[in-house]
């Protein structure tokens, strides 16, 4: 498998593997679906946008960005969507790494995550044993599909 800058090719299987995320409504912030117009923008307007790319299908990707402008444009920020028949099979890992090195190669010098939902235990082992560390935990700070409240942990990690 590899991890790829996206190609204008992938947009349609990107934005329905992001929106199968948004429509779970318990990782991603977004509400909003992307269509092929918004799609297009939203992935060319990040910093870096990776695909998981293989025999010619994307089982997942990550969008690489800003987390923050002036004194704090070192820390960047990154979302991560992985199909959910992929799941399991450690493309989550590859992606946050290549990222990683992404942000890195960009000059960003710290890699931070606002928003992982508590119940997200899958991602927050992954990010903890890529050496991702937590700042805290914000109560009810994720509002999931249902109306419920979740904590948020933030992590971070220096690049």
């Amino acid at each position: 498998m590899e991890i790829r800058k996206f190609q204008k090719s992938d947009l349609s299987e990107m934005i329905r593997i992001w929106n199968e995320v948004v429509e779970s409504g318990n990782a991603f912030p977004q509400e909003e679906y992307l269509n092929a117009e918004t799609g297009g923008k939203f992935f060319s307007e990040q910093s870096y946008t990776g695909v998981a790319w293989e025999n010619g299908k994307i089982y997942g990707l990550y969008i690489l960005h800003p987390n923050n402008i002036g004194r704090c444009g070192h820390i960047c920020n990154a979302s991560y969507a992985v199909s959910s028949e992929s799941r399991g099979n450690h493309i989550g890992e590859k992606l946050v790494l290549d990222c990683m090195k992404q942000a890195k190669n960009i000059g960003f010098k710290i890699l931070q995550f606002n928003a992982v939902v508590e119940s997200n235990i899958h991602a927050r082992h992954l990010y903890e044993r890529i050496g991702f560390r937590q700042l805290g935990t914000i109560p009810n700070g994720f509002r999931m599909k249902d109306g419920s409240y979740a904590n948020i942990c933030p992590y971070f990690i220096e690049l």
